[in-house]
């Protein structure tokens, strides 16, 4: 594949804002998330606040992660946490990881037929929401095939569309059960 464009700075700064204002229009349940992650982006890119930003992504939010970790975990018991409904939730979890992985290759192939310059298939296959681990695993297995082969880079746009997809379901979910 081609390398990919610089990205200008503009770019970057624009992009949170316009993509928050649109998710935030297809649903509005979802801006919590949406909102994190896009600020997140604002604060890094900006440069103003480069405290700020390192804060955020660094401490801030190791603290973050611990404290979700622990509240859900005292808030689980082993009697309610290993049921039957929770084990299917685990294996449709694991299908839908296969079958979105199977069906953005396949999207990918299907893309190639009507594109000029070909784009690697694996690049589809990180779609799904698990940054940036499934961009990696594009990037290894593209490189055990050709070791000259990047497609970090690449994958990372579906990989970060997978986010912002999965942060739209989930607010159109919450939007039904809210």
């Amino acid at each position: 594949m081609p390398k990919p464009r610089k990205v200008k700075k503009i770019e970057k700064i624009i992009f949170p804002i316009i993509a928050f204002l649109i998710c935030a229009f297809i649903t509005p349940g979802a801006i919590p998330l949406l909102g994190m992650l896009f600020f997140g982006n604002l604060l890094k890119e900006s440069g103003v606040t480069k405290r700020l930003a390192k804060t955020a992504s660094g401490s801030l939010n190791d603290i973050c992660v611990i404290l979700i970790g622990l509240t859900v975990g005292a808030s689980t018991q082993t009697d309610v946490f290993l049921t039957a409904s929770a084990i299917k939730i685990f294996v449709l979890g694991v299908i839908s990881f296969a079958v979105a992985t199977f069906g953005g290759v396949l999207f990918a192939k299907f893309m190639n037929l009507f594109l000029k310059t070909k784009i690697n298939p694996l690049i589809g296959s990180a779609g799904v929401s698990a940054v940036p681990n499934a961009a990696r695993v594009s990037e290894m297995v593209g490189r055990q095939n050709d070791p000259s082969n990047h497609l970090l880079m690449h994958a990372m746009g579906p990989n970060v569309a997978g986010v912002i997809g999965s942060a739209i379901a989930a607010g159109i979910l919450l939007s039904f059960f809210g």
